[in-house]
């Protein structure tokens, strides 16, 4: 069963969830970006399904890299590794594979000021 959860940036469907992966689809809205963050056991895969992508990550908060990304480009993000997700200049749609931790989330800095 397929289950949208409404974001601030958009919403995410989870089309698949086990104990040992969740599958999500992330629609993140024109001009709306998530919140800088890493993940302490959380290890995940994306896929962009549509759109151009802006990626900031790094190992360290203050020294950060942007990477741009379209449709078919793949980017791995291990744990800890700090990273957001940016839809600067239209609507982007990507695919995620994870591990099973989706609450490991460690906000540095958020748009919606979410803890």
């Amino acid at each position: 069963m397929i289950k949208i959860i409404e974001k601030p940036w958009g919403y995410e469907e989870i089309w698949a969830q086990t104990e040992r992966y969740v599958g999500k689809i992330l629609h993140i809205n024109a001009g709306k970006r998530l919140s800088l963050q890493f993940h302490e056991k959380k290890e995940e895969t994306i896929r962009v399904l549509s759109g151009n992508l802006t990626l900031v990550h790094g190992a360290d908060a203050s020294r950060l890299q942007v990477s741009h990304m379209t449709t078919g480009e793949v980017f791995h993000v291990k744990p800890g590794l700090i990273h957001r997700f940016c839809a600067d200049s239209g609507d982007v749609v990507l695919v995620e594979v994870s591990t099973t931790e989706i609450d490991d989330v460690i906000r540095l800095e958020d748009d919606f000021l979410r803890k």
